[in-house]
C-alpha cells in the first residue's frame, strides 16, 4: 500500500493506493484540481470543492454518451452512484482534513 498527496484547489489529500498505482491516482487528482480551478470553487470546503468538480465530470462523462438509441457509456442510475460516492469521500476529506 502506498500513499500519494494530491494538491487539489491549493488543499492538500492523502490518498491511499495500491502499489504501482501512484502514477495513475496523481494524474486523477491533476483532473480534479482542473475540474476546480475551472469551476472557480477554490475557495470553498474541500467538500464543496469535491462536489462542484464531480459535478463537471459527471457532465463530460453524460455529455460523451451517444445520441439516438446507442448504448449510453454511463447510465442516469451509474452517474448518481458515482455523484453519491463522490459525495461522501469528499464529506470525508472535509473531517479529515485540518481547517484552513
Amino acid at each position: 500500500m502506498s500513499n500519494v498527496t494530491l494538491s487539489i484547489g491549493g488543499r492538500d489529500f492523502r490518498v491511499g493506493c495500491r502499489d504501482g498505482q501512484e502514477d495513475q491516482i496523481r494524474k486523477l487528482g491533476a483532473m480534479i484540481d482542473d475540474k476546480v480551478r475551472e469551476a472557480n470553487v477554490d475557495n470553498r470546503s474541500p467538500s464543496e470543492m469535491l462536489l462542484f468538480a464531480s459535478l463537471l465530470l459527471a457532465d463530460e462523462v453524460k455529455s460523451a454518451a451517444p445520441k439516438g438509441g446507442g448504448t449510453p457509456a454511463a447510465s442516469d442510475e451509474t452517474l448518481d452512484s458515482i455523484a453519491n460516492r463522490l459525495e461522501s469521500l469528499a464529506s470525508r476529506l472535509e473531517q479529515a482534513a485540518p481547517n484552513t
